[in-house]
């Protein structure tokens, strides 16, 4: 019976091995299996042989000053260079902004982590399932069971809504994913809720409350709550295998997905979020429970990795202005190869 069940498993491993040579790309085995470059500049260089229209990649090592490699094009209609400093949109990695708000927030504001939607935005009970058992704690853990809106396939992405309410229209009185606290589910639904309590929680914007605590206290002045709020021609143009053109303009409003930032600001916050320089003791404690420490980012156009590395103690951010077709899988294997120079 045992060695019945021995060559099963091997049966198994190898149709695995098998299936995913056969529906695996080409492009990505070969990305994946290639012998690691001399240098970083010249693996940067090498995504763009991977259909990636330009990539901008930040690393800060403790004992080393922070340093940029970069690669193809911030527009390539005009021919303009990848650019270090070019603003980007970094998608959901602005989750790690507004939990750092709301562990602030709950230290100082008498908001609680046990508190109901239902209490917190009276006005959705009814509207969303299970309002009186959903959390703040769940919505930050991505625990709630809340539909997410960036599912529904009415969401009109060449047209994106530019009023948050409209967003929020598309999950109201739909049916629960589960029952909440049960399991963990990703949904941009809960940071958007989180976005409109911390409005209501402060009085005015979180973004704002951002720009006042998180970003004057680090000095960062290339980050920015929405596209709106900037200089269009500081922004990366962004390329989508679904669009003709530039979707650059391209507008998300939606809180946890709205921010535009460069690769170093990003860097230099992630940085204090991890070192325990962003927040006192207690609110670090609330963090820790709350949310990781590192992100992605996907928006058509546009896609980000930001992780802290804590075996080597560095920073390593990574801005591609490209999207769809296997531009993901690429953008990560490039992303890992990166990490496995800096650690040899």
């Amino acid at each position: 019976m045992k060695s019945k069940k021995r060559l099963l498993r091997i049966i198994v491993l190898i149709l695995a091995i098998i299936g995913t040579v056969v529906f695996t790309p080409w492009i990505m085995l070969r990305a994946w299996l290639a012998p690691l470059p001399d240098t970083i500049q010249e693996q940067v260089n090498e995504a763009l042989a991977y259909k990636l229209d330009g990539i901008v990649v930040y690393i800060d090592q403790a004992g080393k000053p922070p340093v940029f490699y970069t690669a193809g094009w911030k527009d390539k209609e005009n021919k303009v260079p990848a650019d270090p400093g070019a603003l980007f949109k970094i998608a959901s990695i602005s989750k790690l902004y507004i939990a750092a708000a709301t562990a602030k927030i709950i230290n100082s504001q008498g908001l609680s982590l046990d508190d109901s939607l239902a209490k917190l935005l009276p006005e959705l009970l009814g509207r969303i399932k299970n309002a009186e058992k959903i959390t703040l704690r769940m919505l930050l853990k991505h625990r709630s069971g809340i539909p997410d809106w960036i599912d529904d396939p009415e969401f009109p992405w060449d047209k994106p809504p530019r009023d948050v309410n409209k967003v929020l229209a598309l999950v109201l009185d739909e049916p629960s994913e589960f029952e909440p606290g049960s399991r963990n589910d990703y949904s941009n639904t809960n940071y958007l809720l989180i976005g409109k309590i911390l409005d209501k929680t402060l009085g005015y914007s979180h973004q704002q409350y951002i720009s006042n605590e998180i970003l004057s206290p680090l000095g960062l002045t290339h980050t920015f709550g929405s596209l709106s709020a900037v200089d269009a021609n500081e922004v990366a143009s962004g390329y989508d295998s679904h669009y003709d053109k530039d979707v650059k303009m391209l507008d998300f409003v939606s809180p946890g997905g709205s921010m535009v930032a460069t690769a170093q600001d990003v860097g230099v916050f992630l940085r204090a979020l991890n070192d325990g320089s962003l927040l006192n003791k207690e609110e670090q404690a609330v963090y820790s429970s709350i949310y990781e420490y590192g992100h992605t980012g996907l928006l058509p156009g546009y896609q980000s990795i930001a992780r802290y590395h804590k075996d080597i103690d560095a920073v390593v951010i990574q801005f591609v202005n490209t999207s769809g077709g296997n531009a993901w899988t690429i953008s990560e294997i490039v992303y890992n190869r990166i990490i496995k120079m800096l650690r040899r």
